[in-house]
């Protein structure tokens, strides 16, 4: 098996696989695959494990997608954003977020990780579940956005917005804290709550948060009901520039140059 990760703001995984070969993703990750690639989606363990793994924030169903020649699979994430490749010997553990998994070797198990404290999970946001992957294997996992790694040392502390927390080290604590400061909880606009990351461990975290892209795309989408009659003509007018002005945020987020 051999790979590349090509791309800069939209990143493609190619992978080569040699007969017999299996890697799986959850669904709707695929990008494009050579007829020497055969594949099989189902429950990843029974309807338990389906179960579990959408408890965790994943898709009831995984995808196996194996070599019968010299196969050829790509993957590409939903969002632009960095993907990583990360070689775990048997046992060892990362932690990460659940839209950050892609793809990963047969070999890796994918399980919801359970937090110490309920309220990690809870209050980290809407959303807010951590996956845990084991080795042995390769995975393959993207982050929104440019890519910041750090090494905390032991008992170092680093609050971080949940947004921003991508992939950690099982030696990292991981704990959701309220902000201090009444004008920093009515006015600063950071949220109720930060997430506190505790070394030792080696963390990743993402420049560009789902939830923050969300929010500004929505700011520029029309908003009210359906409008009829004389209104109809203003109101696909605004729709047009609505559309017009998010296609222009997104170019602007892709690096894109119109050109006459």
């Amino acid at each position: 098996m051999n790979y590349e990760i090509s791309g800069t703001v939209m990143q493609t995984v190619s992978i080569n696989l040699n007969p017999g070969e299996t890697v799986y993703s959850q669904t709707n990750t695929m990008a494009w695959m050579n007829d020497a690639i055969s594949m099989d989606t189902h429950t990843g363990g029974g309807l338990l494990a389906g179960l579990k793994r959408t408890f965790g924030g994943g898709s009831f169903f995984v995808t196996d997608f194996t070599a019968i020649g010299q196969g050829h699979v790509a993957f590409v994430p939903r969002f632009p954003g960095t993907i990583i490749a990360k070689e775990l010997q048997a046992g060892q553990s990362l932690i990460c977020r659940k839209e950050t998994f892609l793809v990963a070797q047969k070999t890796v198990t994918l399980e919801l990780a359970w937090q110490k404290r309920i309220g990690s999970g809870f209050f980290g946001g809407n959303g807010f579940l951590l996956q845990k992957l084991t080795g042995p294997g390769i995975v393959w996992l993207d982050l929104s956005g440019e890519l910041v790694e750090r090494e905390l040392l032991p008992g170092e502390r680093l609050l971080v917005h949940a947004g921003h927390v991508g992939i950690f080290e099982p030696s990292v604590g991981f704990d959701i804290q309220m902000v201090r400061g009444f004008k920093n909880l009515i006015f600063g606009g950071e949220g109720i709550f930060l997430a506190t990351l505790t070394g030792p461990g080696r963390i990743w975290l993402q420049s560009m948060p789902i939830m923050n892209l969300a929010e500004e795309l929505a700011r520029y989408l029309p908003m009210g009901g359906n409008d009829t009659g004389a209104n109809s003509g203003s109101g696909m007018l605004a729709t047009g520039a609505a559309v017009g002005a998010v296609g222009g945020l997104l170019g602007s987020l892709l690096g894109g140059n119109d050109q006459e």
